[in-house]
């Protein structure tokens, strides 16, 4: 009888699925990716692969020592950001390029603004971004069975065709984890099975791109313009793994939807009429910085009358 007049603090309703948990799962979803990046590029990849977690891992454990802060390593924030930023890292990225990446996503985004939780954008893209503007030259050289060539998207861009098969599969050249859409689909429906994310985000960013680059692309709705638009250039990896991102995306329902709309139509812009083919790691940042704005606006109301009216009255 005493336990059933237990009266406990909010919230009363409460999961079993921890911080730890969803983590977790989200890097067994993207080990598809990872491994068929390893298999298509080689040691140099799971070299990348290696050094990014170890050093995103290596980077939290020792910032939270030294600021006598609680270490949270064991929740595998630290681990899944490594291994986002190694997923987006050509597989000729030097060794020190993936561990600055690494350091500069854990403490300057990460834990500096408060640790899991407070960053106010996707720490392993706010990196790539960073080594992108830092060492532009690296990051765009990407190579294929040995020869140096252009990604399929900026080979579309220069008007060229594209093997749409190889690029659906991922036998083409790209970062370690985005060339394979078929991988990234398979662990996509992992996390939709296990409810980790929804359709809301992934769904309107995917349609609003594929309805902005059918109005302005120039080809109209040609199946082929669009798959490849699709299963190159991150987008997949992109609106499933990095946009979903529960810290960084909005809390609302409606907020979702907006914020999936504008990443499409960002994405649509950048690669249509920026100097680079790809576009998502860009859309996703400045995406996140709208997000305070977008739950503003669509932050359901609360019932009952509003103090204004109330006081007004009287």
């Amino acid at each position: 009888m005493s336990d059933l007049k237990h009266v406990s603090s909010s919230p009363h309703i409460r999961s079993k699925i921890t911080t730890s948990n969803i983590m977790l799962m989200v890097i067994i979803a993207l080990l598809p990716a990872t491994l068929f990046g390893i298999w298509n590029f080689g040691v140099s990849a799971l070299m990348n692969v290696v050094v990014c977690v170890g050093t995103a891992v290596a980077a939290e454990f020792i910032y939270e020592k030294l600021m006598h802060k609680k270490v949270t390593i064991h929740d595998y924030s630290a681990a899944l950001t490594g291994l986002l930023l190694a997923l987006n890292l050509p597989p000729k990225a030097t060794w020190w390029m993936s561990a600055l990446g690494s350091i500069f996503a854990i403490v300057v985004v990460k834990q500096i603004f408060g640790g899991l939780g407070q960053n106010f954008m996707n720490p392993a893209l706010a990196a790539r971004c960073f080594l992108l503007i830092s060492f532009t030259g690296r990051m765009t050289n990407f190579t294929y069975d040995g020869v140096t060539t252009a990604t399929p998207l900026a080979l579309l861009k220069n008007g060229e065709s594209v093997n749409i098969l190889d690029m659906v599969v991922g036998r083409t050249a790209g970062t370690i984890g985005e060339t394979s859409a078929i991988a990234l689909l398979v662990g996509a429906a992992f996390l939709l099975i296990m409810g980790v994310i929804d359709l809301k985000i992934p769904a309107s960013y995917i349609l609003s791109f594929v309805v902005f680059i059918t109005i302005f692309g120039g080809y109209g709705f040609d199946l082929t313009y669009i798959v490849a638009h699709l299963a190159g250039g991150g987008l997949m990896l992109g609106a499933f793994f990095m946009a979903t991102d529960y810290v960084t995306s909005p809390i609302t329902a409606k907020g979702q939807i907006v914020y999936g709309i504008i990443l499409g139509v960002l994405t649509g812009i950048f690669r249509l009429y920026g100097g680079s083919a790809e576009g998502v790691s860009y859309a996703i940042i400045f995406g996140n910085l709208l997000v305070p704005l977008i739950e503003r606006v669509t932050m359901p109301k609360p019932f009952g009358p509003d103090k204004k009216e109330v006081r007004g009255n009287e």
